[in-house]
């Protein structure tokens, strides 16, 4: 079986307690739908926000407020371009191989994998590793990571992609739907504009 999934790259706490939020590895991949628990949103979403200058050191940004949570909020707000690190994590289970986003890939680019299945325009899926996609006719073939002689590959076809991207545009509306109730609990002042933020972020509708 093949199961794609939109994954979020977490981040250490750190001291982090702005709300609650589990304390996942750093560079481990979260994947985002509507089941996640409170504090897992909270993981998803401080790694996101923090990657858009959360803090108030970002000399891009107008200065940050001075309060804690608005400073971390800030640069999330504010930014014309946002990005949420991750992408899709594509998983053979039949084989045990499973291709992850690399480093610098965004997960608000996902919908590139809809122009890749229908236009033959190859995603750019980041590096380190690095993989890639292929597609010959209706066939697709995934190479986890091109910097490998070895490289395992994932092979399935683009009738079988196209309904698991759709997928994975369930599972993001979800997590919406998800964090826009998360923040009204836990940043009540800012809720409306953070859940706009994270939509623009992910490449999603605001009202989903």
């Amino acid at each position: 079986m093949i199961l794609v999934h939109p994954v979020v790259e977490t981040r250490l706490l750190n001291g982090f307690a702005l709300w609650p939020a589990t304390d996942f590895t750093a560079y481990e991949f979260l994947a985002l739908h509507d089941s996640l628990d409170p504090p897992e949103v909270g993981a998803a979403m401080m790694s996101i926000i923090a990657w858009n200058g959360g803090g108030p050191l970002d000399h891009d940004l107008p200065p940050a407020p001075s309060e804690p949570l608005e400073g971390f909020l800030h640069g999330f707000l504010v930014r014309d371009e946002l990005f949420a690190p991750g992408g899709l994590r594509v998983t053979d289970t039949a084989h045990g191989t499973t291709l992850v986003p690399g480093c610098c890939a965004g997960l608000g680019e996902w919908r590139d994998w809809c122009a890749f299945v229908d236009h033959d325009r190859p995603p750019d899926l980041g590096h380190d590793p690095t993989p890639r996609a292929e597609l010959s006719g209706e066939n697709v073939r995934l190479t986890v990571d091109t910097e490998r002689d070895d490289s395992p590959t994932i092979d399935l076809t683009a009738a079988e992609l196209r309904p698991l991207l759709a997928g994975v545009e369930r599972d993001l509306a979800g997590f919406l739907r998800l964090t826009a109730a998360w923040s009204e609990h836990h940043v009540p002042g800012h809720a409306a504009p953070v859940t706009a933020a994270l939509a623009r972020a992910l490449d999603m509708p605001s009202r989903t």
